[in-house]
Formats: structure tokens, C-alpha cells, sequence
């Protein structure tokens, strides 16, 4: 089955995500500097693409860069004076994101800070930045939980969350699990589930990047 579920998302991607060689550059560029291949697909990455589209987002907070994939998409998501920015733990991750985001012409709507991502959403906390119109939680699964208390102080009314990698081949089913990673996934959609703020829903995904999903959730209030 996994052939045909790679099969299938592979017939979408040709049919419905328009070619850009950036993209096949940037997977080129992170393989070269040996990242994990943790993208996310071209049909995931042009959902968010058009998410981003759908809600007019002018200001996106990705959490997770890796090599800048999904950074790229949302950028071209964006007017001129929109702006993504993007948290990665990794200096050698962002170093390559930096790169590849030049190379897809998007630096000047990108910024990549380094270092523990609640380190820096504490400090945006703090400084009471302009709240995003949308937050994507794509970092180490372990604190998805504290990625989602700050991203709700930095949220507004309509403002969208996604979380990402909430199925795990199926692995957030096991309450006993001592897996980090999914024990982390399990308390973020307990969160999810119990927020007076968000309306939530999760959506399985198959495809070349196997069995997964994400969550979707709106703030209300």
C-alpha cells in the first residue's frame, strides 16, 4: 500500500503543484550538508502555500526550519511586505536555510533566528510583538506543548496554528509509549482538545513522506 499511497501523491504533485526547480535545488543543497530528510512534500508544501493564501497572512512564525522548504513556500505565499520568521535550534540547519532562501529570492521577506525557539518566543512575548496570522509548530515534537502556550500569546482572533507530524505511523495511538516525540504529540493534542481559545481538527496524510498528519486549529478568542 505504500507504494500506491506514494504512487498517488506523486500523480498530484505532478499534476497540481506548478514545477520549480528552487524547490529541487533546496533538497539538493540541504542533501549536500547531510540534513534529515524531514521536509515537508510538494503537496504539503503547497497546502500551506495556499493556506497562507486563503487567510491573506501577512505575518507567518514558522517554528522548525530545517533547510528552509516550507519557509520558501510560505515566502511566495506572501505580498512584498509580508514576512516570515522562522526559529531554528540548529546553526548549521539555519545556515543552509539562509542559502537556500537566497537562492529562491525570499530573504528580504525571511528572517531565521537561531538558538532554542522558546528562548526567542519568550523574548517575543516580552517585546509584545504584532501577532501572526499564522504559526507553524514543526520543531522537536518534546516541547510541541510549550510551542503552543506561546504561540497562543502570540495569536489574535482568526489567527491559524498548525502542527505538524501528529501520527507517527500511527504511534500517537500508544498511551504508553516512552518515545519523547510522541509522548509530546500526545500532550499538545490534549491541549488542543481542552484550549477554551482554539477550535481544532486533525487530518491523516499518506504519501511519499509515509503515514502522517497534522493538526489545524483556529484561535477564537
Amino acid at each position: 500500500m505504500e507504494n500506491l499511497f506514494a504512487a498517488v501523491d506523486n500523480y498530484f504533485i505532478e499534476k497540481l503543484v506548478e514545477k520549480d526547480s528552487i524547490f529541487d535545488q533546496i533538497l539538493s543543497n540541504n542533501q549536500k550538508h547531510h540534513l534529515p530528510p524531514h521536509d515537508v512534500s510538494p503537496s504539503q508544501g503547497k497546502f500551506l502555500y495556499l493556506l497562507a493564501k486563503i487567510k491573506g497572512a501577512k505575518r507567518i512564525l514558522e517554528i522548525g526550519t530545517l533547510g528552509g522548504y516550507s519557509t520558501v513556500w510560505f515566502a511566495k505565499a506572501l505580498d512584498a511586505d509580508g514576512q516570515v520568521i522562522s526559529l531554528e535550534y540548529n546553526k548549521k540547519h539555519a545556515d543552509v536555510a539562509i542559502e537556500n532562501l537566497m537562492l529562491a529570492n525570499v530573504s528580504d521577506k525571511t528572517t531565521i533566528l537561531v538558538g532554542p525557539a522558546s528562548t526567542h518566543l519568550e523574548q517575543m512575548v516580552q517585546e509584545q510583538v504584532s501577532p501572526f496570522d499564522l504559526i507553524f509548530i514543526d520543531a522537536d515534537k518534546e516541547n510541541n506543548s510549550v510551542y503552543l502556550h506561546y504561540a497562543l500569546q502570540l495569536s489574535m482572533p482568526g489567527t491559524i496554528i498548525i502542527g505538524d507530524n501528529v501520527v507517527r505511523d500511527g504511534a500517537v495511538l500508544d498511551a504508553q509509549s516512552t518515545d519523547g516525540r510522541v509522548i509530546g504529540v500526545r500532550s499538545f493534542i490534549d491541549d488542543l482538545s481542552t484550549s477554551a481559545k482554539l477550535t481544532s481538527t486533525a487530518i491523516e496524510t499518506v504519501g511519499v513522506k509515509g503515514y502522517d498528519g497534522f493538526t489545524i486549529s483556529i484561535v477564537e478568542k
